[in-house]
């Protein structure tokens, strides 16, 4: 028990959501320079430059006797093909190398379920805090279990509280802990016996139990989203600061940059601050904050910093870059902006990513898998020229998947909007399908059904996509399928839509689908947990079975193994 607490003094630096964006980016930025509007394009953001700012700052804290903390909101999963191609092994690489203290787990990082969350565990050298992520019934039989692991502070139902750092800082402790998103399973892929808990009531026993212990500094580091950090806030007593992500809000005014204003930097709500840094390695928040020897915060000051690279470039290619005088003032206004950092990019960081994985990423993206003849289209909702050409073989390449790898696949069913764009004549690239065709890192799942609810997953998924008789979601959850065959009849009653359902295998060719009969599928484990009017496929017997293969592994392997469309010539076949 703290008996006598003191004044602290520390600088927070702080990033979200950075989703695998470890290279600076093309920025188009909208300027006003001596009443001219401008647009020029500048090298955004990236790993290196975000390693060169947080040194800076941590230098300058040091100087200034100020303790130093670098945290990451969560969601560095997904985003671009470092995550598609290295599944996770990149971002622990490439997060050691920035520093970071400490990481809040974001719902991304559970896409693909809990066992890249124990591999990435297995290779980070920071705390990943989960405070409302309840691993006791953690089954005993798994090979990559969570619970009990040192660098993993998650839910402890004794005490109904989250697992907290304690920060010692000049002799004096202030706690952290973690909270996510609590209907986690809604929008990820959690395992079923590791479910989150309510966040607002662990938050209240978890600052109950620190403070019994005589901290009375409290920091949050939130993947609940600005509105849930604000909710929190005004509800919640005892939290100096919440260090958010799961929104991408970019707190502060860059509106003269063409950025939109959501929210003040560290907007205060009774006596918590919330901060935010957007999203895709764009920016670095960074605070400075006093603490009363009560806790309270005496002062607080920071900003989001946009940082970019010195040359205003005419197009996003970013080879030529604007040299006349209108374009020099830019520069020079850029160089003075309050939200700006025109920075170096930090030369281990950049070293780290050209020697181990820039590489990889430039050989795939040049490297041909195969050939289309035609151009393929890709609609979601089919017109009068019909459906999505490439949906269907997107669907046959599960079952050619889950089969392949000893699965007994009947059918497949898939959303349109998992598909994100169409394929132009010529050559493709693995970097073509993960990086933009497929670019969702989520799993293909199999489960066992009643034809019953096959027909009824369909109509529901055509009814949502349609917005006939329902308030649809989008017209993503538009199925397209791999063997199976049906009409949909938009006039007839509700549950009474679809009409002529067969099924083809190899045994039987084309047969009914008998309603009380079963059947085993394949769809992506979005669809499977009933997202966007596909409910009836969570009457699929048990729990279903969730692999490790993304939909872009499912095509990349039929189009190198037996792509049978016209359309598609593998080049492997041709080697």
């Amino acid at each position: 028990m703290i008996k006598n607490n003191k004044p602290v003094r520390i600088t927070l630096a702080h990033i979200n959501d950075t989703h695998s964006y470890f290279e600076p980016q093309a920025l188009q930025l909208q300027l006003n320079i001596d009443g001219e509007k401008i647009s020029p394009y500048v090298s955004n953001g990236g790993f290196s430059r975000i390693a060169t700012r947080v040194k800076q700052l941590k230098a300058n804290a040091l100087a200034h006797d100020r303790d130093f903390l670098f945290m990451h909101a969560g969601d560095c999963f997904q985003g671009t093909l470092y995550f598609s191609l290295f599944k996770g092994k990149a971002n622990a690489e490439m997060l050691n190398a920035l520093g970071i203290d400490m990481m809040t787990i974001g719902n991304h990082e559970l896409d693909m379920g809990n066992e890249p969350v124990a591999t990435f565990l297995d290779r980070i050298t920071f705390p990943l805090l989960a405070g409302n992520w309840d691993l006791s019934n953690e089954l005993s039989t798994k090979s990559h279990r969570l619970n009990g692991r040192s660098n993993l502070l998650s839910y402890q139902p004794k005490d109904k509280a989250a697992q907290w750092i304690t920060r010692i800082v000049d002799g004096e402790p202030i706690a952290i802990f973690g909270l996510s998103i609590d209907k986690m399973a809604d929008i990820a892929n959690v395992d079923l016996d590791t479910p989150f808990v309510d966040s607002y009531q662990t938050a209240i026993n978890t600052i109950k139990s620190i403070q019994a212990t005589g901290i009375n500094k409290i920091i949050l580091l939130s993947h609940l989203g600005f509105e849930g950090d604000c909710d929190l806030a005004d509800k919640v007593d005892g939290i100096s600061l919440i260090v958010g992500g799961h929104t991408h809000v970019l707190q502060g005014d860059l509106s003269d940059l063409g950025f939109k204003k959501e929210s003040e930097y560290g907007l205060k709500i009774n006596d918590t601050y919330i901060v935010q840094a957007g999203c895709h390695s764009q920016a670095l928040g960074h605070c400075e904050i006093d603490f009363a020897a009560d806790g309270s915060v005496t002062a607080f000051n920071g900003k989001n910093e946009l940082l970019i690279g010195r040359r205003l470039c005419i197009d996003k290619t970013l080879l030529s870059t604007h040299e006349d005088q209108l374009y020099n003032k830019a520069s020079l206004y850029l160089a003075q902006h309050e939200n700006v950092v025109v920075c170096k990019k930090d030369l281990q960081l950049q070293s780290l990513l050209l020697d181990k994985y820039i590489p990889r990423v430039r050989e795939l993206q040049s490297t041909v898998i195969a050939t289309i003849a035609e151009n393929m289209r890709h609609i979601r909702i089919p017109d009068m020229q019909g459906g999505s050409d490439i949906a269907p073989l997107v669907a046959e390449s599960f079952v050619h998947m889950m089969n392949h790898n000893g699965h007994q696949v009947d059918f497949a069913i898939h959303n349109a909007g998992g598909v994100r764009s169409s394929l132009n004549s010529g050559n493709i690239s693995v970097a073509d399908i993960a990086g933009k065709l497929l670019p969702f890192v989520v799993p293909i799942g199999v489960y066992r059904i009643k034809g019953k609810y096959i027909a009824q997953a369909l109509e529901d998924a055509i009814n949502n996509a349609t917005n006939n008789g329902v308030m649809g979601s989008g017209s993503g959850s538009y199925p397209y399928t791999h063997n199976l065959s049906f009409r949909y009849y938009n006039e007839r009653p509700m549950g009474q839509r679809i009409a002529k359902l067969v099924i083809y295998t190899k045994a039987n060719g084309w047969q009914q689908i008998d309603h009380e009969s079963f059947y085993y599928g394949s769809s992506s484990a979005y669809t499977m947990k009933g997202k966007e009017g596909y409910d009836a496929l969570t009457m699929m017997e048990g729990e279903g079975i969730i692999t490790q293969h993304s939909m872009a592994d499912c095509f990349i392997h039929f189009i190198k193994n037996s792509a049978n469309s016209l359309l598609l010539k593998s080049a492997a076949k041709d080697q």
